[in-house]
């Protein structure tokens, strides 16, 4: 497939090209001078730790590593806390020790945090009792008070995400490299929020097994002295970038390399709604380093994702481009599979991931919008299928998720329940999972890649017979 020219990139070129899911803002001026004023301030992340996110997650498209990308659904202003930041970092920590030993996989993490403030909206204004007010649109836009004071685009939004995006940053890098992170402390990250007497059991046995492996390595000489990945972790941040203005204002000329990268976050994704080949969003990612993700509903055909591959990733660099699949399990079952094979037919080299929760999205009859465990579970077996009878890497998984004990996505060992919802249910967004929903999914995974593994395996040694 020839790659399409695309003429010169600027961080600024993306302004000629038509736009959607963007605020108006009231008044211009304001917004210039913010933007002035974000190009002013130090970066959130550096150009040499995007590329070694880069580097991990090539990795895991040529099979040797898994993404797990988790997070809130929406950042806010009001729930920014130690304490939230830390539970969600808590319960990413759990569900990649559980997937590193029980599926024997690397696993590369990635936080959906530290920048994942504003939103894509279906419509642009919202009517409640006869009033019509602008949608909100995430707190670095607007707020979520139904008044029009509260939803009124504010630009000035965006130099409070970006402190708190630095803060969260701040204490993010503290927890991975500070001692929180270490291995000999696995029981401890269960205290406070483990309500799921099962799940907690069942990691508890878990985290004894890894407990005598570390004893038997210490006999050995293995220690965290030796070895620094036991006692500290990697962690990385992405988010949506659909506020151009801010993401162009984060952009950075990396003087090492002479490249531009995005600065607001390690990696940055493409939603459904902003993936236009010849739109803005599209124009200011093709131009910048990062790794970046783009997500794929089930009515993206083969030519549209070639596109985009061509776009996002001409040089074809593994770990460049990661495509998100969020589809049904029953329609990714369907569609899946002619994605798959275009991409392996012209021989592109992209990460696949599983986000199961945007398609199984429901009303509930208490008016909740809600996820069940069970459809979210389905289509992570789905997306495990379709790439073992491709003979495809299943790349990874992408959650919305918290370290809170919400009641949002009904089912899970918790058996939540629809009626129970309206006792904790306190997303300013789309329903989370809540710590053990989410560490309920780790284990189930970790499952499905040992089978991998041990399939992979067999068919080796069936091709060496």
């Amino acid at each position: 497939m020839a790659i399409r020219e695309t003429g010169k990139w600027s961080r600024e070129s993306w302004r000629a090209k038509p736009i959607q899911q963007v605020p108006v803002y009231p008044d211009a001026s304001v917004l210039t001078a913010v933007e002035k004023q974000l190009r002013g301030y130090p970066p959130l992340v550096f150009a040499g730790e995007a590329r070694r996110l880069k580097s991990e997650l090539g990795k895991v498209a040529d099979g040797k590593a898994f993404l797990l990308q988790g997070g809130d659904c929406a950042e806010s202003f009001a729930e920014f806390h130690p304490d939230n930041i830390r539970d969600t970092f808590r319960v990413l920590l759990q569900m990649a020790v559980v997937l590193t030993f029980g599926g024997a996989v690397p696993i590369v993490k990635v936080g959906r945090l530290a920048g994942q403030f504003a939103k894509p909206r279906s419509s642009s204004d919202e009517t409640i009792g006869g009033v019509t007010l602008p949608s909100y649109r995430g707190d670095n836009i607007n707020g979520p008070e139904f008044t029009a004071e509260a939803r009124t685009p504010d630009p000035k939004r965006m130099v409070q995400a970006y402190n708190q995006s630095a803060a969260t940053l701040n204490l993010l890098r503290a927890f991975a490299q500070g001692g929180y992170a270490d291995l000999h402390k696995v029981h401890q990250w269960t205290l406070g929020f483990m309500t799921d007497a099962a799940t907690a059991e069942k990691y508890k046995r878990f985290a004894d097994r890894i407990q005598e492996t570390l004893e038997f390595m210490e006999a050995c000489g293995l220690t965290g002295d030796t070895v620094p990945q036991i006692r500290e972790t990697e962690l990385y941040t992405s988010h949506e970038a659909l506020l151009l203005p801010y993401e162009e204002a984060m952009c950075r000329n990396d003087s090492t390399t002479g490249q531009w990268y995005g600065c607001s976050a390690h990696m940055l994704w493409l939603g459904e709604r902003t993936r236009q080949p010849d739109h803005a969003h599209v124009e200011f990612m093709r131009g910048i380093q990062n790794p970046l993700g783009v997500k794929v509903g089930p009515k993206t055909t083969p030519e549209e994702l070639l596109t985009l591959c061509d776009l996002l990733n001409p040089q074809n660099e593994s770990g460049r481009l990661t495509v998100i699949t969020r589809m049904g399990a029953e329609r990714l079952a369907e569609h899946l599979p002619t994605l798959v094979r275009a991409v392996q037919r012209e021989g592109r080299k992209i990460v696949w991931v599983c986000d199961p929760m945007h398609a199984n999205t429901v009303k509930s009859s208490t008016g909740y919008k809600t996820r069940q465990f069970d459809r979210i579970l389905s289509e992570v077996r789905a997306f495990f299928a379709v790439h073992r009878a491709e003979g495809t890497h299943p790349g990874g998984v992408h959650f919305e998720l918290t370290g809170k004990d919400v009641t949002e996505c009904v089912g899970g060992t918790q058996a939540i329940t629809e009626a129970s919802l309206a006792d904790r249910y306190h997303t300013h967004c789309d329903p989370r999972l809540n710590a053990s929903q989410s560490l309920e999914l780790a284990f189930l995974i970790a499952e499905a890649l040992k089978e991998e593994r041990v399939l992979q395996k067999k068919d080796r040694l069936a091709a060496a017979s």
